[in-house]
């Protein structure tokens, strides 16, 4: 095993100069999706206390359109995946690579993060009932996401990577808007009447989540990506301009932008992430920016960095983070370690802490890769 990468979703090339506030994110991020966001959910009508109340409601996803934090928690990772990129491919075209070569580098790392995010949706995964695979995964859509941003990367300036996903964006609300669902006609955003969801029943393999389509499917794939395109401006802006007070003016211009956009838009095509809604992406796609601009800023600006070293450890590991939460029971872990410690307490309060203790044990994991300096990529 390599022992030296950058960790940035599985798609770095070579290891470039790094920037603490990007790790820190990534790991914030990562603790949300792995185990994070569900301590914080359980901890609603527990303490009394109505502001805690209020922010355990926003770790729960709204059932259709409508928007709560925790919905803009896996668009973040997808917008820092993109973030990394022009750091890593630069580093490569610096170092004389071709880019057919990063390409087939970028490729490769897609295919494996697809089958990762088969196993991981499916384990056990019945290779003789393909029917019953789930196919979609989150590890497949940023592999997915990932490579189509590194292809407009390499051969398209930043301006113009911008008008393309504006422009998927438009294309994608023109086919839900006026391409007629057999049944239910055109402009249908409902849960049984959508596009997306006839589209999956139709072209998708396997198993779709949600019956009738699966989020992670097909046509979802391209407002999805995106994300990792906007990332790659956040990117290049922390890359080529010298002046941090620059740096920082324009991550806010664009996440102002974004919010802006993605609001107004809500209007006509609401904000919804089972559809991938081109006002949610617009929507989250700012949220990232500011997210960014703010680490940044405490980070890498001002200087406060001990403070992030807890979620970088997580930031630099964030596959083995995701991928130990699916395959190693950190509940049942956290259950022997510390249940005779909270069996005491009353009963409400065992998942919470038990939940709290899981995200421990993970940690400490990691820790013990960080220290040893294993850092890995796919």
């Amino acid at each position: 095993m390599q022992q030296s990468a950058d960790v940035t979703s599985a798609v770095a090339i070579i290891k470039p100069a790094r920037l603490a506030s990007i790790d820190a994110l990534r790991g914030f991020d990562m603790l949300m999706i792995a185990g994070g966001g569900t301590f914080i959910e359980l901890l609603h009508g527990k303490t009394g206390l109505d502001w805690v109340d209020a922010i355990s409601a926003q770790f729960e996803h709204p059932e259709w359109h409508g928007f709560s934090f925790y919905d803009f928690i896996f668009p973040l990772f997808l917008f820092l995946a993109g973030t990394s990129l022009p750091f890593s491919l630069k580093s490569g075209l610096a170092k004389g690579f071709l880019k057919t070569t990063l390409l087939r580098k970028v490729f490769k790392r897609m295919l494996v993060l697809i089958l990762l995010g088969i196993l991981y949706k499916n384990a056990p995964v019945d290779i003789f009932d393909p029917a019953h695979i789930r196919y979609g995964s989150v590890l497949g859509r940023i592999g997915i996401g990932t490579f189509l941003a590194t292809v407009l990367f390499l051969n398209f300036s930043q301006n113009r990577r911008l008008y393309i996903a504006l422009g998927v964006l438009v294309a994608y609300f023109l086919a839900l808007k006026f391409i007629p669902v057999p049944g239910y006609g055109a402009g249908d955003f409902s849960f049984e009447g959508n596009l997306i969801g006839w589209f999956d029943r139709h072209f998708m393999p396997g198993r779709l989540l949600q019956k009738t389509y699966d989020e992670l499917a097909l046509l979802t794939q391209l407002p999805a990506a995106c994300l990792v395109i906007f990332g790659t401006l956040a990117g290049d802006i922390l890359l080529n301009q010298t002046d941090s007070s620059e740096k920082l003016k324009r991550l806010l211009i664009f996440g102002a932008i974004g919010i802006a956009a993605g609001l107004l838009w809500n209007f006509v095509f609401p904000i919804n992430k089972h559809l991938w809604s081109s006002s949610f992406i617009l929507l989250t796609a700012g949220m990232a920016f500011w997210s960014l601009a703010l680490f940044y800023w405490i980070i890498d600006v001002l200087g406060f960095q001990k403070w992030s070293f807890f979620f970088r450890v997580v930031g630099m590991n964030s596959l083995v983070m995701y991928l130990a939460y699916r395959f190693i029971d950190f509940d049942e872990t956290s259950q022997l370690l510390f249940s005779g410690i909270y069996g005491h307490l009353a009963e409400d309060w065992h998942g919470v802490i038990n939940a709290l203790g899981g995200l421990l044990v993970a940690w400490l994991f990691l820790y013990f890769l960080w220290r040893k300096k294993v850092f890995v990529k796919v």
